[in-house]
């Protein structure tokens, strides 16, 4: 999932390193040597339950990838901390699914969702699913397209086809293909618009959404015009602000209006909702502030 500013020009290196930390099986062992954090109390973890679980603040961990390279450990106890007690995963940092699982399970943290890049799944999808069955993931995201794979609308429907079959694979072993927007979707490719035909030309029951706001509204956009569309397709949300120039900002210091689109959460099929944000100056301060404005939208 590793993407700049403006159009989001996906950094090769960084996903480089998201690649191996999939395909690896097992870790080299990074240590703990702490982040110079203060310690914080940790959250309860949540309980899960038969009927629709009620909706809690998540993190996408993205938003902390530096920190995640240095220690995931410190860095989870971090997260937990704050009060999180669900992660979305941008990559396993070299640790193996059962060392994650382990290192959640102590924090009290679950992890409903992973991005997983295209060509990964593409080549390896069987050990993917593996991994995230071990992890305890019920959805893996597609996060990104790079350049080469978006430049015409074909390629748009010759994802849509991959993605119907991988989702009917996902499906099978108990878990749900989600796919993540940005901005560049709702951009015309000969006279059409590509997120349309992904939408269209997939299976809803296979392929579901990943619901960035930052990014439609980005586009020009609204969340609620697709909620209304395809009501019921958006289980997981990207929960990201915007500051006056269209740029990030921390969850409620932006300029979206998000009390309109939560009331529409239950139509959305809304499940998982993740604080996120791209760049941030205070790390700390981003996922304090995320996770504080994102319980009063879920309350």
């Amino acid at each position: 999932m590793p993407y700049d500013h403006s159009t989001l020009e996906q950094k090769p290196e960084l996903l480089d390193q998201q690649r191996r930390q999939f395909l690896k099986l097992s870790a080299l062992g990074l240590g703990v040597a702490g982040l110079g954090m203060a310690s914080l109390p940790l959250s309860a973890q949540t309980k899960a339950s038969a009927s629709p679980a009620k909706v809690v603040p998540g993190l996408q961990l993205y938003t902390l990838r530096d920190l995640m390279a240095k220690s995931v450990a410190d860095t989870l106890k971090l997260v937990a901390g704050v009060g999180y007690t669900q992660v979305e995963f941008a990559g396993y940092y070299d640790q193996s699914a059962t060392q994650l699982k382990k290192i959640m399970d102590s924090e009290g943290l679950s992890s409903p969702s992973c991005h997983v890049p295209l060509d990964v799944m593409q080549k390896d999808l069987d050990n993917v699913i593996e991994q995230a069955l071990i992890v305890g993931h019920k959805y893996l995201v597609l996060p990104y397209l790079m350049d080469t794979d978006r430049k015409t609308i074909d390629q748009y429907k010759a994802l849509a086809a991959f993605l119907n079959k991988a989702g009917e694979k996902i499906q099978a072993a108990g878990m749900q293909l989600t796919y993540h927007n940005h901005d560049f979707e709702f951009i015309k490719l000969s006279g059409q618009v590509p997120y349309d035909v992904l939408l269209n030309e997939t299976d809803a029951k296979l392929l579901q959404m990943e619901l960035d706001l930052y990014w439609v509204v980005k586009a020009g956009l609204s969340p609620l015009d697709l909620i209304a569309r395809q009501p019921g397709r958006f289980p997981l949300w990207h929960v990201k602000d915007m500051d006056k120039a269209g740029a990030f900002a921390d969850v409620g210091k932006g300029v979206i209006d998000f009390q309109p689109i939560f009331a529409k959460a239950k139509a959305a099929g809304l499940r998982h909702a993740f604080v996120e944000r791209d760049q941030t100056d205070n790390r700390v301060e981003t996922i304090r502030q995320g996770f504080s404005a994102l319980t009063k939208l879920l309350s």
